[in-house]
């Protein structure tokens, strides 16, 4: 996999102040999409070993509350594939930490068998995600006024909430 930028101490992308990862690859393709460049799975670097410690490391102080996965697309198969061993291990470290995700796939696109996005590490990556930001960006329904998101159709899950109860719980804080 390859990332296109980190961002530390980034306010735009979920609550309080956040460390964000921009992965490369998207398959989605949205009409407007704010880093088209993004779209290329080799577009900007690999992430190594090396990435991973450098974002452990920016998550460490106390007034990072979180990492956000953006993207292009965290949830390509391939990117997937990549993030989860990844995502573990920030679950690990710092586990009072919040996970957001933000995805052009919908949870039920993700959840069903035969699907694009759905591949052996997505129930995992998904179980592992305080918050998933679901849906295409449809410019047609931007909306400046809304919180963490560009366009109305897209949701903010509470994803422990969801995968608690079986039906989706929106996030609301």
């Amino acid at each position: 996999m390859n990332y296109a930028k980190i961002k530390n101490c980034d306010i735009a992308n979920g609550p309080s102040v956040r460390v964000t990862l921009f992965v490369s690859g998207c398959t989605n393709r949205c009409e407007n999409c704010f880093q088209p460049e993004t779209w290329d799975f080799n577009y900007g670097e690999p992430f190594t070993h090396e990435v991973e410690e450098k974002i452990l490391a920016l998550l460490a102080p106390s007034y990072i509350k979180g990492l956000t996965l953006l993207g292009g697309e965290p949830f390509e198969p391939s990117n997937q594939r990549a993030l989860l061993p990844f995502v573990k291990r920030v679950r690990e470290r710092y586990p009072d930490k919040t996970i957001w995700a933000y995805s052009g796939f919908t949870l039920e696109e993700m959840r069903r068998d035969g699907s694009h996005p759905r591949c052996e590490a997505t129930d995992e990556l998904l179980g592992l995600i305080d918050v998933l930001v679901d849906g295409r960006y449809v410019d047609a329904l931007r909306d400046l006024r809304l919180r963490f998101r560009g366009s109305s159709n897209q949701r903010l899950i509470d994803m422990k909430k969801t995968l608690g109860t079986g039906g989706i719980v929106l996030w609301d804080k």
